[in-house]
């Protein structure tokens, strides 16, 4: 399992009129999520896409908890918990500052060749980077 957090402050144009974080952003808070986890891991998503490697969405779910307010600072759980193949799954959790639990949910994304635009399994180079995390 691989596993990874990454703090942001909501910002007032993430808020509605009521100081509350609008429910669209969480999906750009999970990409935040496993962006940084990437990084993390030692491969940015620049890094991916220069070797022709995409990773687009094909499943999102979010589960609303407590709703989270303009300058909380929030901390996004990211974890991986299963080797990927051709499509990999991030499970996510986000807190506030209080480490109430405001949000979770994950993603599933395909693994794609960018030239081709057809699925791939998961290329050596992110095999090797999350292989020590697993059994």
């Amino acid at each position: 399992m691989v596993e990874s957090k990454t703090e942001l402050r909501v910002r007032y144009g993430e808020t509605d009129q009521m100081g509350i974080v609008n429910n669209a952003n969480y999906p750009t808070y999970y990409e935040i999520g496993r962006t940084e986890m990437f990084r993390q891991l030692g491969i940015s998503y620049k890094t991916l896409e220069s070797l022709d490697v995409m990773l687009p969405l094909s499943e999102l779910h979010v589960k609303f908890a407590k709703p989270a307010f303009y300058d909380d600072v929030l901390t996004i759980h990211t974890r991986i918990e299963d080797m990927p193949a051709s499509r990999i799954r991030f499970d996510y959790k986000i807190y506030n500052e209080n480490e109430d639990l405001i949000n979770e949910g994950y993603t599933t994304l395909a693994f794609l060749n960018a030239k081709t635009r057809r699925p791939i399994r998961m290329p050596d180079m992110i095999a090797s980077l999350l292989k020590p995390h697993f059994r």
